[in-house]
């Protein structure tokens, strides 16, 4: 799962492809726990686009997406998100939602 910067995440968005971008903040406990179950996933779903970027850094992207608190992943197709998960159950839960056919 690579670093994404607002460019990068945009030119995903906008490409129309399925994809995730996953926010955090560095002292979230809960943050780093869900990046580790995000890891493991990215690793089963090489081809499907996962991003990460510290929210500290993107303040205006937490406002226009309406982000309300971290972890949260965005799940995006079309060009739009499609749904915001904050609560990351399982590594198989994750996956699930992830793996949906659009």
């Amino acid at each position: 799962m690579e670093q994404w910067t607002k460019e990068l995440f945009f030119e995903h968005l906008n490409s129309g492809k399925k994809g995730a971008f996953y926010l955090y903040t560095p002292m979230c406990g809960t943050c780093q726990l869900a990046g580790k179950m995000l890891e493991i996933v990215s690793n089963t779903m090489p081809d499907f686009l996962i991003g990460k970027a510290d929210l500290n850094y993107l303040p205006e992207l937490a406002k226009s997406f309406q982000v309300e608190s971290v972890p949260c992943l965005l799940i995006f197709y079309e060009g739009e998100i499609k749904e915001k998960i904050y609560a990351f159950h399982s590594v198989t839960y994750i996956y699930e939602k992830l793996n949906v056919k659009s």
